[in-house]
């Protein structure tokens, strides 16, 4: 699997993630109990990063850090699942943050080897950034869910700018 096929395949989990989140966890706010649905769509997210963790380690040695990071957040968010909405930001964000950070690192590394890798330390910042707006949320009364689909949906469009900076890279490779 290429890396701009894996790029695609994480954004469509994203765009569907997205739905399902906003379908099913509009009304819950940070005090409320989190519905099976939305429990299982937020013990998924991480569990998902892991999966496509371990399908781009196939294709290089990183990743390590970043599949602990995951099944250590799926396992968060386990325990947060019978907990509160803003027990599950908080794990959320703490994992966004982390995974971003990791995000931006590898990219950083990859962008001479790989190249078109711009998308992608664009993307690991930002998550660093709403990790820490989901942190400082979690303590809110009103703070809900619906702002992981908002994540979750700028995640999916820098996959796809991704894809497409592979695509135009990879012409561009072939062409000279």
């Amino acid at each position: 699997m290429t890396q701009k096929t894996l790029y695609l395949i994480r954004a469509a989990f994203s765009l569907v993630w997205v739905a399902l989140i906003s379908v099913t966890s509009n009304s819950l706010v940070a005090t409320d109990n989190l519905t099976v649905i939305a429990a299982v769509l937020l013990v998924i997210y991480p569990l998902w990063d892991v999966a496509a963790t371990l399908l781009e380690r196939r294709q290089d040695s990183t990743g390590t850090i970043n599949v602990a990071l995951g099944i250590v957040a799926t396992v968060g968010m386990l325990a947060a699942a019978f907990s509160t909405v803003g027990k599950a930001l908080l794990v959320f964000g703490v994992w966004a943050s982390l995974s971003g950070a990791i995000q931006l690192v590898v990219a950083i590394r990859r962008r001479r080897t790989v190249g078109a890798q711009w998308p992608m330390i664009i993307s690991g910042g930002l998550s660093v950034l709403a990790g820490g707006t989901f942190v400082s949320m979690s303590s809110s009364a009103t703070a809900g869910l619906s702002t992981l689909a908002g994540y979750s949906a700028f995640g999916a469009f820098w996959f796809l700018v991704a894809a497409v900076a592979l695509t135009l890279r990879g012409r561009r490779v072939t062409v000279s």
